[in-house]
């Protein structure tokens, strides 16, 4: 029988200082930005798994094909004993690992790492049951600074999978990328998930589906906004608009205020004054080319094993080994 334990480094102060110091950073900020982090309440989690299976929506599809075609090869070229996956959520993907990685014999623990105890709990419970045999190590803690949390080994690979390094600014890919390099025993290993630069009109309309179902995952950090501190925003005062920055190289999406407006946040003291058309960025979400990821793997010392991509070139997963 299985045995599980629960590291917990963050707590619901914690994630309500983190909140309050963003939102009242954010808010001053010219041009005025929220992290994305704070769409994902119960509704926001909600709404992004149903975004994930809009016809438009073709990431998360296209990573789960990929990693079906690719993941004895991945198990085979890893030989990992411990699986950690960083942002595991519900772990839903980490079951097509952690079968690969039992065929092919070497698996003996997983660490899942989320920033809800509740969702962690949920997914490990569930895990027990369907994985009796395999030692379970839950971390409550955020990606980006609790890494050096993550329970030790010898032979471990960090999945980091969906694309969600290119939530992460230029300047905060390389910091996360070094701290996990500085966790890392040579010869560990990365698992890194990313979207590749396709088509803009593709892109797009991934990002601004026809059901409006992504303008509303948008505008629910609004709602976050008011339920936790006090703040007084007319959410349908606020559009949704996603654009591609060509020189950047990744999808913005933001919130365009429909008229002039004052918002008050009252647990922050804040007033806080749009103009009409006023645009506030509250996601970027990079893509990729092949030897830019290499690039960015290398700076932070981790040489590229292997790479893997679909048909289409539109997602790739990167083997990577801490040297």
């Amino acid at each position: 029988m299985n045995h599980a334990l629960l590291d917990i480094h963050l707590t619901d102060g914690d994630a309500d200082v983190a909140l309050r110091a963003d939102v009242r950073a954010g808010l001053t900020a010219i041009p005025k930005q929220l992290p994305p982090k704070w769409f994902y309440d119960a509704r926001g989690s909600e709404l992004f798994e149903l975004i994930t299976e809009l016809p438009e929506y073709y990431p998360t599809r296209t990573e789960r094909a990929l990693l079906a075609r690719s993941v004895d090869e991945i198990a085979v070229t890893s030989g990992a004993d411990t699986l950690v996956e960083l942002g595991s959520g519900s772990s839903a993907k980490t079951r097509l690992l952690l079968d690969a990685f039992f065929r092919s014999g070497s698996l003996r623990r997983y660490v899942p790492q989320d920033v809800s105890e509740a969702a962690l709990r949920l997914a490990m419970d569930a895990l027990a049951v369907e994985y009796p045999r395999l030692a379970l190590h839950g971390v409550v803690g955020d990606f980006t600074t609790h890494l050096d949390r993550l329970p030790r080994g010898d032979h471990r690979m960090v999945a980091f999978l969906g694309g969600t390094i290119g939530n992460l600014l230029p300047e905060e890919r390389a910091e996360f990328l070094r701290q996990l390099r500085a966790v890392l025993h040579p010869g560990e290993q990365l698992l890194l998930g990313t979207g590749l630069v396709i088509d803009e009109e593709v892109l797009v309309r991934a990002y601004d589906d026809s059901a409006g179902v992504t303008a509303e995952f948008n505008r629910n950090v609004l709602r976050v906004l008011n339920r936790e501190l006090g703040a007084d925003f007319v959410i349908e005062a606020f559009a949704h608009r996603a654009l591609w920055d060509a020189e950047n190289e990744w999808i913005e999406m933001r919130l365009v205020a429909e008229r002039a407006m004052t918002v008050t946040v009252a647990d922050l003291g804040l007033r806080v004054q749009f103009a009409a058309g006023e645009e506030m960025r509250t996601e970027v979400s990079a893509k990729f080319r092949p030897a830019g990821v290499r690039a960015m793997l290398d700076e932070a010392g981790l040489a590229v094993t292997r790479t893997w991509t679909d048909p289409d070139d539109r997602f790739a997963l990167t083997l990577a080994t801490a040297t």
